[in-house]
């Protein structure tokens, strides 16, 4: 979202409510504090969030369902001041919001159930644009967790590895890729075509285009996410169709970014293109 936390701190704060409404109340169990170390959320932590929330300056938010690496059930919120100082010599950052389900819950409520509550979630948000779809979900600080993921998401390439502490400092208003669902704002959409000329764009059969309030729209890749399997040929065609109509718009990682070599950086950004 192109806006700082002040535009924001309501929409946001909708969207969780809608989010713990889905999940329940138990199942966001811990907070991140200004160190970094998880705390109890209690009634009193709850508390904190809200303030929080309301804070008019910047809010920066981690909720988990666990203070270990199986965090199943996840909320992240960077609300920035994205015309403050410390922001100058980042002129892509913005402000955004991530909301994690395991896989049991899809697998117990159904794809239809999960696309209806990514809906619910984005609709208050004034987005740029969004992703939603199967990704990796490991602390990849853990020894080992990073080489495989680099491994598996190859294989893999409908699994996503979301960096959001990262992405949102340099993304901008551009895509990060393709996913079951993407949602687009402005001022992609607009240059686009819109929605007519989206649509016109993507002849894939399982590929739809749902137009949402506020000049968006969601491009929806079939009726349930799939992490496609290059070793089994399945290299998620519709996919392949929605990056090559938003190449121009596709977000690259800055050359700073030293976690892995660019080599395979850019191979991973352009994994549905060549």
């Amino acid at each position: 979202m192109r806006h700082s936390h002040a535009a924001i701190s309501q929409a946001v704060h909708q969207s969780l409510e809608t989010y713990l409404r889905a999940i329940g109340p138990d199942a966001l169990s811990v907070q991140a504090d200004d160190e970094g170390l998880w705390q109890p959320l209690d009634a009193a932590g709850w508390d904190v969030i809200h303030r929080t929330m309301q804070s008019p300056q910047m809010a920066m938010i981690e909720l988990s369902g666990a203070s270990n690496d199986q965090q199943s059930y996840r909320f992240s919120y960077q609300g920035r001041i994205l015309e403050g100082a410390l922001l100058k010599r980042h002129p892509g950052a913005v402000s955004a919001v991530s909301f994690w389900l395991p896989t049991e819950y899809f697998e117990e409520h159904g794809p239809g159930r999960v696309h209806e509550l990514a809906m619910e979630l984005a609709t208050p948000l004034p987005f740029c644009t969004g992703n939603a779809g199967l990704s990796f979900n490991c602390d990849t600080s853990l020894a080992g967790a990073r080489s495989e993921i680099h491994k598996l998401r190859f294989r893999y390439p409908g699994m996503d590895v979301p960096n959001i502490d990262w992405d949102t400092f340099h993304i901008g208003t551009q895509v990060r890729g393709p996913s079951w669902l993407t949602f687009l704002g402005q001022p992609v959409l607009g240059e686009l075509g819109g929605v007519s000329g989206l649509r016109a764009l993507l002849r894939h059969p399982e590929t739809t285009v749902q137009e949402m309030a506020g000049e968006r729209a969601v491009v929806s890749l079939g009726p349930w996410p799939e992490a496609g399997d290059t070793e089994q040929g399945n290299i998620l065609p519709a996919y392949r169709e929605l990056a090559h109509v938003l190449e121009p718009w596709l977000y690259h990682e800055p050359k700073i970014h030293t976690v892995q070599s660019m080599e395979d950086t850019r191979r991973w950004e352009r994994r549905f293109l060549d």
